[in-house]
């Protein structure tokens, strides 16, 4: 699974919001494939947590993901998004 890591003391001091924006872009990122395989687990983990930040867009966009993914693929992004709150 692809790893986010904000490695500029810029993003680092980015607000909740800009922040919470910056994880919707990863996730539209894995979504569609935007330089990098599409990774529906990859992208829901980054809606999510884009949603927890804050970001309206990111949760309507998280729902609409999730229609199309199994549960299985669900549990696992659920999963990454805590064990990356958790950490983070």
């Amino acid at each position: 699974m692809a790893r986010f890591n904000m490695q500029t003391s810029e993003m680092a001091s980015m607000g909740g919001e800009a922040r919470a924006e910056t994880f919707c872009d990863m996730g539209l990122k894995y979504a569609t494939g935007r330089g990098c395989p599409v990774d529906l687990v990859a992208a829901h983990k980054w809606l999510n947590i884009a949603a927890i930040r804050g970001s309206d867009r990111a949760a309507e966009l998280r729902a609409d993901l999730s229609q199309s993914m199994t549960k299985m693929q669900l549990a696992e992004a659920l999963r990454a998004a805590r064990d990356w709150m958790t950490m983070h």
